[in-house]
């Protein structure tokens, strides 16, 4: 199979469907491909189909009986039968798709399937029976069946616990965001600077350049506040929308008005479950559940604290949202009426460095310690990169580690590879690099890490004065780490 040429990356993804769907193995086989909406997976999963000949049918949000009558028609015009296929229900449908691949193997994709689960919630159970292990529709087959959809909480439910399927999938694929390196190729940005800001807004989701703003990419920094106005704060565009859709297309979600509050609570920096219920002036216990969807969904990441056990602190997974949380809602009536954006975008520059763009910048770097830094700079793989507190007894306050960057050990506690410091707007200088031995003491005196080798990383958008950079010329465990380490 030979990936089209317009398909940008993907070529893990590209790789695992190959493999899946060309098998030459006896009996067929279930395969299960979920992901936000926008990342691209209708257009991945149709080509594995036209260049493996297989057949394709999209679901699309109807009364179950529409749907079978559908799915009839496309097969029908898929296999030119002598006569019209017209299933009675899903089970002669499911063994008339196992029957296309008695003679090689066969992708078949249904796109959407949470369209056609809600409408028939018996389709997984169905599912279930037909794929099983010695019925004779599925051993004589090579039927490569995969169900794809972009419900993430019900996608999620569909393999675990005790569902139907559980146990019956021979493929689970995520379809993720473009990682931040490869998004910026994708949108033509190569001055690290821009591509930081432009990620920061709108992550890297494949369809918004194209699709959503037509090819309109911020040109340089000088174009980025422009770019911002006439796209993202644009009434007309479709993205000015998108922030609100995303929440609003899962079905788990009941109340979005709750859901938004979260997110925006969130997004103005009250990362605690207990900060989040003070900022709603509800109880801890009332959030649990739309905090619980929205993990489910993606959308917000708990990430456990490096330093301290049982703590933890939350932050929003997609950009776009994290913006609109965080940066639109707040005016959203004003931005709604056309001409307000440059006004709107003027007041909120200062809160979208402060509440977006320099948490965005912290988590870029630990992605870039966790998937693109040389191991060697550390003295070892990493097993983790976080972040956390650590309490200063003797001064009676708490230092913030940005980035912490930690491997298992053999023997004893586990090894603090490095501990470091992101600053967007700062030039850093020898006062964040006191203030990382401060920190690297600490941790030692209180012997939860093997702190002998640990690194001390000062990490800036906006580079490092004469002394620091003097500093880590003449020492081996100081890192400095600007915008071209990070793009490099």
């Amino acid at each position: 199979m030979r990936k089209p040429k317009e398909m940008f990356d993907r070529e893990v993804e590209w790789a695992a469907l190959e493999q899946f769907v060309s098998s030459e193995r006896e009996g067929a086989t279930l395969g299960v491909v979920s992901g936000r909406r926008r990342q691209g997976k209708t257009f991945l999963l149709d080509a594995v189909v036209r260049a493996a000949g297989g057949f394709y049918f999209g679901a699309t949000e109807a009364a179950d009986a529409e749907s079978l009558r559908r799915f009839s028609d496309s097969l029908t015009r898929y296999v030119s039968p002598p006569s019209a296929y017209h299933f009675a229900d899903w089970f002669e449908a499911v063994d008339a798709v196992l029957a296309l691949g008695r003679e090689r193997p066969v992708p078949v994709v249904i796109d959407e399937f949470p369209y056609l689960a809600r409408a028939n919630p018996e389709l997984p159970s169905i599912l279930q029976q037909a794929f099983g292990p010695l019925r004779p529709e599925r051993t004589g087959s090579r039927t490569r069946l995969l169900l794809c959809g972009s419900a993430m909480s019900f996608m999620g439910r569909l393999l675990s616990g005790g569902a139907p399927l559980r146990g019956r999938a021979g493929l689970e694929l995520l379809v993720p965001p473009l990682d931040y390196r490869m998004a910026a190729e994708f949108w033509g940005i190569g001055d690290p600077a821009l591509a930081v800001r432009t990620h920061a807004i709108v992550g890297g989701t494949p369809a918004y350049p194209n699709e959503f703003l037509r090819g309109d990419t911020p040109q340089s920094l000088d174009d980025f506040d422009d770019w911002v106005v006439r796209t993202v704060l644009n009434p007309q565009t479709p993205l000015f929308r998108e922030g609100r859709y995303l929440l609003a297309e899962e079905a788990d979600v009941r109340d979005p008005a709750l859901y938004l509050s979260v997110l925006s609570a969130v997004a103005d920096g009250n990362a605690t479950r207990s900060g989040i219920a003070s900022y709603l002036e509800r109880k801890a216990v009332d959030i649990a559940h739309p905090i619980q969807v929205l993990e489910d969904i993606g959308l917000l990441r708990r990430d456990a604290d490096a330093f301290r056990r049982n703590r933890s602190a939350y932050r929003i997974a997609e950009p776009l949202i994290a913006f609109y949380a965080g940066v639109m809602r707040p005016v959203w009536d004003q931005l709604q009426r056309q001409g307000m954006a440059e006004r709107v975008w003027a007041a909120s520059r200062h809160r979208f460095a402060s509440k977006i763009l320099g948490p965005h910048f912290e988590e870029l770097c630990r992605e870039w310690v966790l998937y693109h830094a040389d191991p060697d700079l550390f003295g070892g793989l990493p097993t983790t990169v976080g972040s956390g507190v650590v309490n200063d007894p003797a001064a009676r306050t708490s230092h913030e580690v940005d980035v912490a960057v930690i491997a298992a050990a053999d023997h004893g506690p586990p090894r603090l590879l490095a501990i470091g410091e992101a600053k967007w707007q700062d030039v850093m200088g020898r006062g964040h690099l006191e203030r990382l031995e401060r920190i690297r003491a600490l941790i030692g005196a209180a012997g939860t890490f093997n702190t002998d080798e640990t690194r001390l990383m000062c990490m800036s958008g906006n580079g490092f004065n004469e002394h620091l950079t003097a500093l880590a010329a003449s020492r081996d465990d100081v890192l400095l780490v600007g915008l071209a380490d990070l793009y490099g």
